[in-house]
């Protein structure tokens, strides 16, 4: 009788720590299933990859600096005088941007012989330099008796700000994206920087249809304008943000697109 109790006593401790280990094993199995789940969700990047991010946001942080340099100078249209208009020794020109307008004073001695209107702005003389009252009173502005169109100049304005505020957000989505290792913030930054230099070009638009606002209000001084370098960088800015924005949503597709558009020949094959 007590040898079979003993048997049943053994029998009965196998079963339950076979039990315990199969509950444990399956509970185990429950976490490694939520673990891969959980990092399935959230992808890291490879350094290859990485390094191309890096690479594009190279080109959008060069396109965010020529945007700030043509946004805070006043270079982005040059007006000049005939150099004879005055009837003297000195002629008036006039260059301005967003927010300051400057009239220069030269002297007639220093100009090109073969150029036929005042300028360029490098050479010495007497310069005054005023910022607009679009933002502050709401004055027009009144350049070589030629009167600035107000809405127009604002519109410019508010674009190129909003267009710079797009660049720092996006900016901002590509450093959370190196710095957490995922490519999740890929596609918003692409999205800020390609409607960032839309913006960018549109402001560069409706700033010329300003000038032309400008030039027609008043026909009684002779002007000759020309669009000058901040304009240029503003114009660069532009392409540059685009393209940017572009290279971040090839780096964001799942697939690699250049291998998704050129197979390889043995791949292929």
């Amino acid at each position: 009788m007590w040898s079979n109790f003993f048997v049943q006593q053994d029998e009965e401790g196998r079963i339950g720590v076979a039990g315990a280990g199969h509950g444990a094993g399956h509970v185990a199995g429950l976490s490694g299933m939520k673990g891969g789940r959980g990092h399935r969700r959230q992808p890291k990047m490879s350094d290859s990859q990485e390094g191309k991010i890096k690479l594009a946001f190279f080109v959008a942080i060069v396109g965010v600096t020529l945007t700030v340099l043509g946004m805070g100078t006043e270079f982005w249209v040059e007006l000049a005088q005939p150099k004879h208009f005055s009837g003297n020794h000195t002629c008036q020109m006039a260059h301005y941007g967003l927010w300051k307008a400057c009239v220069h004073t030269l002297w007639v001695a220093d100009i090109d012989p073969e150029r036929t209107s005042c300028g360029p702005a490098e050479l010495p003389g007497e310069s005054n330099c005023t910022y607009f009252k679009f933002f502050t009173s709401g004055e027009n502005a009144v350049i070589f008796k030629k009167t600035t169109n107000r809405n127009l100049n604002l519109a410019a304005a508010v674009l190129a700000l909003i267009s710079l505020t797009l660049m720092v957000m996006g900016s901002i989505c590509i450093v959370m994206s190196l710095s957490k290792g995922v490519p999740f913030f890929l596609k918003p930054a692409s999205f800020c920087f390609i409607l960032s230099g839309l913006l960018v070009l549109l402001s560069i638009l409706i700033f010329h249809q300003s000038v032309l606002a400008l030039l027609s209000s008043d026909h009684t001084v002779p002007l000759h304008h020309e669009l000058s370098w901040s304009v240029v960088c503003v114009g660069a800015s532009g392409a540059l943000l685009i393209v940017g924005g572009l290279l971040f949503i090839i780096l964001s597709l799942p697939y690699s697109f250049w291998q998704k558009c050129w197979p390889h020949k043995n791949s292929a094959t």
